[in-house]
């Protein structure tokens, strides 16, 4: 048996663009992508604080430094310029593996890193 389980998590990140015109998936400053250990392409659920909305796409990077977080293609219908979202990734483990301890990454408004922790 296996258990999917939480990896990374991005708390509190703030939309800084939705382009409907795009073919899918969630732009990330590859700076976070890297603290948050979130790969490119990797699949990531997103949660959107302020709508309730929730979807699931993959990553591609964003400019180093940049602080974008944009949602694209369809997923654009799901959120606004300056929503709070919760983006998360899982692993999936064997059911004799120990629980690797996830990393969570908490934005302040410009999408600054304010609290590193494991939960």
């Amino acid at each position: 048996m296996q258990r999917t389980v939480l990896k990374s998590k991005i708390h509190r990140a703030r939309v800084t663009n939705v382009s409907i015109d795009y073919e899918g998936s969630i732009e990330i400053d590859e700076n976070l992508m890297d603290e948050a250990n979130i790969s490119t392409y990797e699949q990531v659920h997103v949660f959107n604080i302020n709508n309730g909305h929730r979807f699931i796409t993959y990553v591609i990077p964003g400019l180093r430094g940049d602080r974008v977080i944009s949602i694209n293609g369809a997923a654009a219908r799901l959120a606004q310029i300056n929503d709070r979202i919760i983006i998360v990734a899982y692993g999936i483990i064997s059911e004799d593996q120990k629980i690797a301890t996830p990393k969570v990454l908490v934005l302040d408004e410009k999408n600054q890193v304010i609290n590193k922790k494991r939960i």
